[in-house]
């Protein structure tokens, strides 16, 4: 990617020299915060890019600047596989076949791989044109698409054998930052450095939605609602915005955005099962809770001593998990986050001023709300 892409919004404050190397001696910690617990994961060497919950929340997927994958015990937090030499360059993301127990990653060394979770072997490996930054596999397990900086395309594969479905040169002007299937395995949406959203049709080989300046700065990050209607994006101009890309309303009242939620710019999102919450990384190092039907934040997590890269939530929406240039990953226990006081009271009155909580460690989680029209979901 050149330079050009290079966040101008994200926060640059120097670290200390302590925040630079933290203590790596533990793997797992656990520790309140502000009444959300927190358990940590150490076993990166550099930035991690990707992060997923799988198997029904007891594994967790994550991917690195350090060329391999880890397969973790969430409970435990023990990392019961390692995939490694298979990419000569940094992983961009990681995604899970379904009921396959396969593991497709990106590169920064243009390859997409496969490999078999129970053996930690890899069974394919497919050279694609220009730099890889991002990968997803469609909710069927048929396909994997992969977002290119040449020639600013899209990739379709098949995810049994890895052969080229389908190339899509100049989907985009610009990089594409990222794509993401829908639940249906009907269309792949993908989001660019162009400022734009293009929605890919599987059956029609056709883009059927183009959505043009959406944002004010690169798109970096996009996610769907389980039904498909809704579909989330992330950007560097430090918003999310949401779109329903079933009825098309945006294309009279815009898309509904939330706003005043980072302090820089948002690397990722994902929404929760039922779309009811929707959590959001950001360059500022935090992580926000947002309530999707009331358009406002309810919570921010603070920890990561450094851009946090990726988030994703539970699918029984008690777990927060994020991934960090700082190494490491944190787990964030949610499921009494609404007893907290600062929670309830954000729920009760939109528009108040933050409240703050404040730990002895002196981190903090911050609830905050700002009134908006209802979302129908």
């Amino acid at each position: 990617m050149s330079r050009a892409l290079l966040d101008p919004l994200a926060l640059d404050e120097e670290m200390d020299e302590e925040e630079k190397e933290p203590d790596r001696s533990s793997l797992w910690e656990h520790e309140p915060l502000a009444q959300i617990p927190l358990k940590v994961l150490r076993g990166h060497a550099d930035s991690v890019t990707s992060c997923h919950f799988c198997f029904h929340d007891t594994r967790l997927l994550t991917a690195s600047h350090d060329k391999t994958v880890i397969f973790w015990d969430v409970e435990t937090g023990a990392q019961l596989m390692v995939l490694n030499g298979g990419h000569s360059g940094a992983i961009t993301a990681c995604c899970l076949v379904p009921e396959k127990n396969r593991v497709i990653t990106s590169s920064r060394d243009k390859t997409v791989n496969a490999w078999d979770l129970e053996t930690g072997k890899l069974l394919w490996t497919v050279m694609q044109g220009g730099l890889l930054m991002s990968c997803s596999v469609s909710w069927d397990g048929k396909y994997v698409a992969s977002a290119s900086d040449m020639e600013n395309a899209l990739y379709v594969n098949c995810a049994d054998t890895g052969q080229r479905l389908h190339y899509i040169p100049g989907h985009h002007s610009s990089t594409v930052m990222s794509c993401r299937f829908d639940a249906q395995s009907q269309h792949v949406a993908s989001v660019s450095a162009d400022r734009s959203i293009k929605l890919w049709d599987l059956c029609s080989h056709k883009t059927t939605l183009s959505i043009n300046s959406a944002h004010t700065n690169v798109i970096s990050s996009c996610c769907f609602t389980q039904n498909g209607r809704y579909l989330c994006t992330a950007s560097w101009d430090r918003t999310l915005r949401l779109w329903d890309v079933q009825t098309g309303s945006f294309r009279t009242r815009g898309a509904e955005q939330l706003s005043k939620g980072h302090d820089g710019s948002v690397s990722s999102c994902a929404f929760s099962n039922d779309a009811s919450v929707l959590v959001s990384g950001a360059y500022d190092r935090t992580v926000a809770l947002w309530d999707v039907k009331g358009l406002y934040r309810t919570l921010v997590l603070k920890g990561h001593l450094d851009w946090v890269t990726d988030v994703d939530m539970s699918a029984d929406e008690n777990w927060v998990v994020s991934s960090s240039k700082d190494c490491t990953v944190r787990l964030w226990n949610i499921e009494q986050h609404e007893s907290i006081p600062a929670v309830r009271e954000s729920r009760r009155a939109h528009g108040h001023e933050p409240h703050i909580l404040q730990t002895a460690h002196d981190h903090v989680a911050e609830a905050t709300s700002a009134f908006k029209p209802a979302l129908q979901l």
